[in-house]
């Protein structure tokens, strides 16, 4: 592939005074808004049961022009970055302003901070050297195992390069690689199959995830997985104590809890945490952040998609809510500073208030002895989707990796299982916490008003009293 360009619209597209004069004239009398300016290029190979399935590449670009004034933005996006697109979309987002009267809010601090490379990952390889590399490890995934009857391994990688300017001329770039690779194996044994997944990634090159320790461990951990579930057992039903192992099993603070600490639904009293801002919410030692400046983390960001530099947001410090995460407009309706939170699926779509890499701190209690603590219970070490209300924190998660443990023995892994609970209630019955605070592979996506942004999660291994478990058993 041939190397693209940098993505320098000021200089090929627009006259950035011209834009500039258009900017300020549709954000006169406001009290926020930038130009945001985007190209993103990616590309995803899925080899599945012997073949290629999907071969795709795909480049797009764009702007989007915002107008904000007190809970009301103004919002105009094209495909087309021209002078002329520009002047329509100044006009429609200027509807927002009306009359104005407002104060235009200062722009963020700049940074000079680099969180990951500036590299394109989909350089430097070409499709069919990964194309002979999916082959390569799908031929790897068969041999570890006879009982092995189909592998589906797949690479992706993008990279968005976004130019944010802002009325006052302020001018923030940034250039966002993003790989994933993933391996998913189904077994057969006695005429039941049984399938495990195992993936990762981050901001970095794809050179890394090309390296063969990596996609050979990715297949072993997808074989074990689903050699574990040809074991597998009916869950029980009840309610009980249950384990969470560490990592990946953060999804479920990050959808049970994370969301309802967004700044919009607190605003707006949305959430099941609005207005305990300063209570205790929590089991004491309870720590929950989200943190957005872990270098080449998949939820890294140097700066949010408004601009402000990303941080390290305290959320919950040892079981008290302190803080919510806050893009700007809703940090200013609350009077409080932006978080770094103000995110965007594309240029087609406004910022709000979302997640980077959120994860609880690790406690002082070994692992083992918090499941040898659990007397009748599972201990659940892979999640895969759920369903989460905000309003209320009830969520259900099905588990893809789960065990019986009773009088602190880890006993058969059971299939079936959800946990059925809210987030609220099983903040205040977490009675351990492990040292062993891990994030995940980096594998997450997050979901909100249809707009879909990478993320990360992680937490220690947790006992959480009087969960919910939904299973098959009699």
């Amino acid at each position: 592939m041939a190397q693209a360009s940098a993505f320098r619209p000021f200089e090929t597209r627009l006259d950035k005074d011209t834009t500039l004069n258009l900017l300020r004239a549709a954000t006169d009398g406001a009290e926020d808004g930038e130009l945001f300016l985007e190209r993103k290029r990616s590309e995803m190979l899925l080899f599945d049961d012997g073949r290629v399935k999907t071969a795709s590449y795909d480049a797009s670009e764009g702007f989007g022009l915002r107008a904000v004034r007190g809970e009301v933005a103004g919002y105009a996006h094209s495909t087309e970055i021209s002078e002329a697109a520009l002047r329509r979309a100044a006009q429609t987002a200027r509807l927002a302003v009306g009359d104005g009267g407002g104060t235009m809010a200062d722009a963020p601090m700049p940074t000079n901070r680099h969180l990951y490379t500036d590299a394109d990952p989909m350089e430097g390889a070409g499709f069919a050297a990964k194309l002979d590399l999916l082959k390569e490890a799908d031929a790897f995934a068969r041999a570890l195992d006879p009982r092995v009857v189909q592998v589906s391994v797949s690479f992706a990688a993008s990279h968005q390069e976004v130019e944010i300017l802002r009325p006052d001329a302020t001018h923030v770039s940034d250039a966002r690689p993003m790989v994933r690779a993933n391996v998913s194996v189904i077994v057969e044994e006695n005429g039941r199959r049984e399938s495990g997944s195992a993936g990762g990634g981050g901001r970095v090159g794809m050179a890394d995830w090309l390296q063969a320790e990596n996609w050979q461990a990715l297949a072993r951990e997808a074989l074990r997985i689903a050699v574990v579930n040809l074991g597998a057992v009916p869950a029980p039903a009840g309610i009980m104590d249950v384990a969470l192992g560490p990592g990946w099993p953060g999804i479920l603070l990050h959808e049970a809890v994370g969301h309802g600490l967004e700044g919009d639904f607190n605003r707006k009293k949305t959430s099941d945490f609005a207005g305990l801002l300063g209570q205790q919410v929590a089991t004491k030692g309870v720590t929950v952040l989200d943190d957005g400046t872990i270098p080449d983390r998949r939820g890294s960001l140097s700066v949010d998609d408004e601009g402000t530099p990303s941080a390290r947001t305290t959320l919950i410090e040892d079981g008290v809510l302190v803080g919510f995460m806050q893009d700007r407009q809703n940090a200013r309706l609350m009077g409080v500073e932006a978080t770094g939170n103000g995110r965007r699926e594309s240029h087609a779509h406004a910022p709000m208030p979302r997640m980077t890499n959120t994860y609880m701190l690790g406690g002082d209690t070994d692992p083992g002895d918090i499941v040898a603590d659990l007397k009748d219970g599972i201990y659940a070490v892979g999640f895969g989707g759920g369903q989460v209300d905000i309003t209320n924190g009830k969520f259900v998660f099905s588990c893809t990796e789960a065990y019986r443990v009773q009088d602190g023995k880890v006993g058969a892994p059971v299939k079936g299982a959800t946990l059925i609970g809210d987030g609220a209630t099983a903040l205040r019955q977490i009675r351990g916490i492990g040292n062993d605070m891990a994030l995940d592979p980096g594998m997450g996506t997050c979901g909100k008003a249809g707009q879909w942004v990478p993320v990360g999660v992680g937490q220690p291994t947790l006992l959480i009293g009087g969960l919910t478990v939904g299973g098959s058993a009699a």
